[in-house]
């Protein structure tokens, strides 16, 4: 069967149609839904590829392994911060696990997230940077060859064409009805995917490559907000050094870890604060382009960040965030004089220094990591978070 570019327009809006029309219906009626909070209670972290599977391979590196120990230190620091969260993995260990079986995971234990952990690779060895997917349309070829090269796992698998309902990893048409099967959890897929880029970009101080949608086997069936996160490359050398090492995969560990953290306190102020808008409002600021502003409140009224001239750009070094307000005691006001506390997206979040070139700020955070290594350069205009890239634009420095 031919299929035209014609034909596949006129596909791409009847299934835009059919799949966003329940979506609306199913936000329309969440009203009638019962008024208990909800909260994030499960996780599903998925190491991709695995056992006889050894996914993308670098010159010195597989991907199994390396992707492995990221999931496993997401999963350490998501039970030890945050005690109320059950982590289940999709393999532990080095075995093979057919990728109908992760998603089939998440559905039978009533996940509430689930998040699939890759590394990326490319013939052209120059590519780098993280990027995370969520499942959609794909609109690039680079989009699609991720998926295919991702998807073509399920050749490990026996039966595997009556098994995925006659889906063939090697045909791009294939992917024409397949990667428009979006699921109604979109919105949310985006939400944690952005905060998961954000994460990459100001922590891990990662190329961020953005947020995209293919149509990936794992993400296709789960019934919950669902992400696919490509590390990194690994057919680029220097980001394969990086990715091998303890400290890189510690630092995306944390990024990931903390963007979950973040996205739990979003959904679940969502679920229990009457001000639903005001919610709605942040959790756009999550997702939208990097000019949106993040509203903030600050501590301390007189506090000169506030008071900066609502065209001035100032810079300072983020070290740390919590879902309660840190007491007066807390080890952080003893190394720095300067700490100051603002909330924003449900989060206490609290920074020191200032400066109004980034160049400094760097130096700066360098400092402040030997005693808080997740620290972090942040932005502000008028006393609101605005994102680095907005801010360099804005001052040119």
């Amino acid at each position: 069967m031919k299929i035209t570019n014609k034909y596949i327009s006129l596909l791409t809006i009847i299934f835009s149609f059919l799949l966003f029309t329940p979506c609306l219906l199913v936000l329309s009626s969440t009203k009638a839904i019962s008024q208990e909070a909800y909260r994030l209670k499960k996780v599903v972290i998925d190491a991709g590829h695995g056992g006889k599977d050894f996914g993308a391979m670098g010159r010195k590196s597989k991907e199994k392994d390396i992707v492995l120990n990221v999931a496993l230190k997401v999963g350490k620091y998501i039970q030890d911060n945050l005690p109320d969260v059950e982590v289940i993995y999709t393999r532990d260990r080095d075995v093979f696990v057919p990728l109908g079986d992760r998603g089939k995971i998440a559905n039978e234990s009533g996940a509430d997230l689930f998040i699939s952990i890759h590394c990326n690779s490319n013939p052209n060895r120059s590519p780098y940077g993280s990027e995370t997917y969520v499942m959609g349309l794909h609109k690039t070829q680079g989009n699609l060859d991720v998926a295919m090269r991702e998807n073509a796992v399920i050749v490990y698998e026996e039966d595997y064409s009556t098994k995925y309902e006659g889906y063939d990893p090697n045909s791009p048409e294939s992917y024409i009805i397949f990667s428009l099967i979006q699921n109604s959890h979109l919105e949310q897929s985006l939400n944690i995917a952005s905060l998961i880029q954000d994460e990459f970009r100001e922590r891990a101080r990662r190329r961020d490559r953005g947020v995209k949608q293919a149509g990936f086997v794992v993400l296709w069936q789960n019934s919950m907000p669902s992400v696919l996160v490509e590390l990194g490359f690994l057919s680029n050398s220097k980001e394969e050094t990086y990715l091998l090492s303890d400290e890189g995969q510690a630092y995306l560990a944390s990024a990931i870890y903390r963007a979950f953290r973040d996205y739990k306190v979003m959904v679940e102020s969502r679920s229990s604060s009457s001000a639903e808008s005001q919610f709605n409002a942040s959790l756009e600021s999550s997702s939208t382009d990097e000019t949106t502003k993040v509203t903030t409140q600050w501590a301390n009224p007189s506090a000169s960040t506030q008071q900066a001239s609502p065209n001035i750009v100032l810079y300072r070094v983020q070290i740390t965030a919590s879902s309660n307000p840190l007491p007066s005691n807390n080890p952080l006001y003893d190394k720095f004089k300067d700490v100051e506390q603002y909330h924003a997206n449900g989060l206490y979040k609290y920074v020191v220094g200032k400066s109004d070139t980034y160049a400094e700020s760097v130096e700066f955070c360098e400092e402040v990591r030997k005693h808080f290594p997740d620290a972090f350069v942040v932005a502000f205009k008028g006393g609101n978070q605005i994102s680095i890239e907005e801010a360099r634009k804005i001052s040119g420095k």
